[in-house]
């Protein structure tokens, strides 16, 4: 039945399927990191290398550090794009932020997973993982092409991709670093 649905449905109903699916993964993911125990050390040493950045990150004028958190945001989304080593390096990168989630949430006494959950009420999050989820799709929809030898038409698509996740991370940028101002 799923089979078959699959293969009626038109392609780009697929390709939505495709990034729901990676954005549940990538959410799930970063929850496993979440949920990674700590030591007080570990989350102390991580705890002040996200404070060292984050001063770092606030010393900076306003369009640096749209720019800083933009550039970071999506080298890390253009590596995604990367057929079979992108995937591997992105779910590494999902797990990492959500330990540093995790060491931040520890340091300050709070419950990890409520930090992480909060943050879905600002769009920032949303775009970002949206983002990285579309570049999952790609890269998977990229590698299924190769292996079928018709990559060069999913090259187009590709680069379709990667413009439309640019343009939700430089949003993502703006709207973090708003938010950030608004809050001091």
């Amino acid at each position: 039945m799923v089979l078959t649905f699959w293969k009626n449905s038109p392609s780009r109903v697929k390709r939505v399927l495709t990034i729901v699916g990676f954005l549940f993964l990538s959410i799930i993911i970063t929850i496993a990191g979440v949920l990674t125990p700590l030591s007080s050390e570990e989350a102390n040493t991580i705890g002040n290398e996200l404070d060292n950045t984050r001063k770092t990150i606030d010393s900076m004028p306003v369009m640096q550090q749209v720019s800083f958190i933009f550039g970071n945001n999506l080298m890390i989304c253009l590596a995604a794009f990367v057929p079979i080593a992108g995937p591997v390096f992105e779910c590494y990168v999902l797990y990492s932020t959500g330990v540093v989630i995790a060491a931040g949430s520890i340091t300050e006494g709070v419950n990890p997973l409520l930090v992480f959950l909060f943050l879905f009420i600002f769009p920032f999050a949303w775009l970002e993982f949206i983002a990285y989820s579309v570049a999952l799709a790609e890269s998977v929809w990229l590698t299924w092409r190769i292996i079928q030898r018709r990559f060069r038409s999913e090259i187009v698509t590709t680069c379709i991709f990667i413009s439309i996740c640019a343009v939700m991370l430089l949003l993502a940028a703006v709207i973090e670093i708003a938010i950030i101002s608004l809050l001091r």
